[in-house]
């Protein structure tokens, strides 16, 4: 299936997915923390997930499944093609009513993310990349800005990132840091040269980075974990430990600063 293909059926699916999500946000919904401290959820993220289950695997009857809001199941890990998924990333933003939550679809193709959509459905903001293709805003496209060193550069990332503990010999860089509760939308706003960086020194699902990992690499950026390995997908256990994503040479920079 070529990466357009799907790349096509994602956007419907987030339109349709986020339209639910959307009607929640308006109306209200029920929100409680998971077991185990894993944060909060809404009846707006299940609702979420439903819809895009049923769109997408019956589309594509042979994918495998990763979502954050379903049961992982062994059998993704067969398919050569799965559905990496985030229904709705940024919960504690929604339940704030803060419109910056989104949805993270990508299809991963034997560890690499081949087609992705962020979609922001309070803001229809449709950030969208096939591999080989780039990747577009609302159909603009789009591209990284072209940052050379971490000094005075636009980051977005946590506070305690920036502790002294976290670089080589405690030099903390001064940057101009801010954030957004929605990980899938930092990567995208990177993708898009808003900011020029986006950090993230703790682990890190999957489902929140496969989309936009996607959006900065057709951009021109560079996506690591905190280490600079390369990302690789539908893994047994679908954590990266940390995520570095900017233009290339400041995505060294970051890297080399790094303790």
């Amino acid at each position: 299936m070529p990466a357009t293909d799907d790349l096509a059926l994602l956007v419907e699916a987030a339109r349709a997915a986020g339209a639910v999500a959307r009607g929640y946000f308006t109306r209200g919904s029920k929100a409680w923390e998971k077991p185990d401290a894993g944060g909060p959820v809404t009846e707006a993220d299940m609702a979420a997930n439903d819809a895009l289950h049923a769109t997408l695997t019956a589309a594509r009857p042979g994918y495998g499944w990763l979502s954050e809001e379903s049961p992982d199941v062994p059998e993704r890990l067969d398919a050569s093609h799965s559905f990496v998924v985030d229904p709705l990333d940024g919960t504690r933003a929604f339940i704030e009513g803060d419109h910056s939550w989104s949805q993270s679809l990508a299809v991963v193709v034997n560890g690499e993310v081949a087609a992705a959509v962020v979609y922001l459905p309070m803001r229809d903001k449709l950030y969208a990349a096939a591999r080989g293709h780039g990747t577009t805003m609302n159909g603009e496209r789009l591209s990284v800005h072209p940052a050379r060193t971490l000094d005075g550069a636009t980051v977005l990332s946590s506070r305690r990132s920036f502790e002294p503990g976290h670089w080589r010999a405690a030099r903390v860089p001064e940057v101009r840091r801010q954030f957004r509760s929605s990980l899938a939308y930092r990567l995208s706003l990177v993708g898009a040269g808003r900011y020029d960086a986006m950090l993230r020194l703790r682990p890190v699902w999957e489902w929140d980075v496969a989309a936009g990992a996607l959006l900065v690499e057709e951009a021109g950026g560079r996506i690591t974990d905190r280490r600079g390995a390369a990302l690789r997908f539908n893994r047994p256990d679908p954590r990266f430990d940390g995520l570095i994503a900017a233009a290339p040479a400041l995505h060294a920079d970051i890297l080399a600063r790094l303790a």
